[in-house]
């Protein structure tokens, strides 16, 4: 689909009847920034609400997020930077690049004693399946086991940004299964075994500085803090409370390439606009070729499959499966829905999410993608979740 063709005030309107009705009402979301971009130029950008429930700060277009998993994409693209550069094997042994990997090892149960028992791998973990979720790690918030871990054995939740947070066992052999986890987080450290410096230096140099993304990073420098908006908790009954304590470390000792990032929806907008546009910036510059950007948007599961997540912490995650029924296939790192989903998004697109309720999509066949954030736990809040699909069905409604 051409740009020539699209009605961007069509679609400002219909963004901005969405926003409206989400922050209005009993159930609702308490703010939320969300825009519209195709592959050449930012359609639309709109905010609406509150940055705290609590507060009278209205929530605006420059608003910061902590951007949880959304995060994940940038750190793939500058891996795969890397393997253009040829200074990176995504078939190699990771542990070529991040030597803690050597020492992982596979969660084979527990003992009567309650302590996990371990293994050795089958086979080497490789970027490739870090960057696929097929590695072996996973998340204590989806997974048993791993919740058992940070519960029982001390070991710290990943939003600590620690090294020991990352001490966590494989849950099978690599390449045997699909599950999501902290695999990018370790991606992120490859990252810095190849460079020799920081992920987030790395990123500021070949995809914020470039892209124009000046409000991205790792840390909630006082200019970003002053406009943050603050993270929410949705009680059962449906009530929110701010949390006006909650950030993430000042001054992480992990760069968490899984997790761990700041932004604003218009400089995410503007990350969308180069996966839209076959690599290139606003300015003309290369970050991704074509060809990788084409490679890293197919399946790279082959026969695995992406399965539901269960919420096994309730405040963080209710059970997570997008399109219920719709196949999913994951690519280099972002979900594909393998067939036509009902908002209107053509089969072969790529979207992910962030914890506290982030969502975009990028549809490459129409040259479209959407970027809609709020701060709300849990991940997948009813409210959030429908308001943002009524947000993507208006979208390609205006574009009908």
């Amino acid at each position: 689909m051409g740009t020539e063709i699209i009605d961007s005030r069509k679609i400002e309107r219909a963004v901005g009847e969405v926003l409206d009705a989400a922050v209005s009402g009993s159930r609702r979301v308490p703010g939320v920034v969300a825009g519209v971009t195709t592959d050449t130029e930012l359609l639309t950008l709109s905010a609406a609400g509150l940055r705290a429930d609590d507060g009278t700060d209205p929530m605006t277009t420059d608003s910061v997020f902590a951007m949880f998993s959304t995060t994940k994409a940038i750190t793939a693209t500058v891996a795969l930077q890397l393997v253009e550069r040829g200074l990176l094997d995504l078939d190699a042994p990771a542990a070529e690049y991040a030597p803690r990997l050597r020492d992982v090892q596979v969660l084979d149960g527990f003992a009567d004693d309650g302590s996990p028992r371990l293994r050795s791998p089958e086979s080497d973990v490789t970027t490739r399946q870090l960057l696929t979720h097929t590695a072996g790690f996973g998340y204590d918030f989806f997974n048993e086991n791993y919740r058992r871990l940070t519960r029982d054995h001390g070991i710290p939740g990943v939003i600590s940004a620690t090294m020991e947070s990352l001490s966590t066992p494989l849950l099978f052999d690599p390449g045997t299964r699909w599950e999501y986890g902290s695999s990018m987080d370790w991606a992120g450290l490859v990252v810095e075994g190849v460079t020799g410096h920081r992920l987030g230096e790395v990123m500021s140099e070949h995809v914020f500085s470039p892209l124009g993304m000046s409000d991205t990073s790792f840390t909630l420098v006082d200019d970003l803090a002053r406009r943050r908006a603050v993270l929410h908790h949705r009680a059962p009954d449906g009530s929110l409370s701010p949390n006006h304590k909650w950030k993430m470390p000042d001054d992480p000792e992990v760069h968490m390439g899984g997790q761990g990032l700041y932004s604003t929806a218009r400089d995410y907008l503007a990350f969308i606009r180069m996966w839209l546009n076959d690599g290139l910036s606003d300015s003309g510059e290369q970050i991704l070729r074509p060809e990788t950007i084409a490679d890293a948007a197919r399946n790279h599961l082959g026969d695995l499959t992406v399965t539901t997540l269960p919420g096994v912490i309730p405040a963080l995650s209710h059970d997570v499966d997008f399109f219920p029924g719709i196949p999913k296939s994951w690519g280099l790192s972002f979900l594909i829905n393998d067939e036509d989903a009902p908002t209107g998004r053509p089969a072969g697109s790529l979207a992910w999410a962030g914890l506290a309720n982030l969502y975009y999509w990028i549809d490459r066949r129409t040259k479209i993608g959407g970027f809609w954030a709020t701060q709300i736990f849990p991940f997948v809040d009813p409210t959030a979740l429908d308001a943002y699909l009524d947000f993507e069905r208006a979208v390609y409604r205006s574009l009908a």
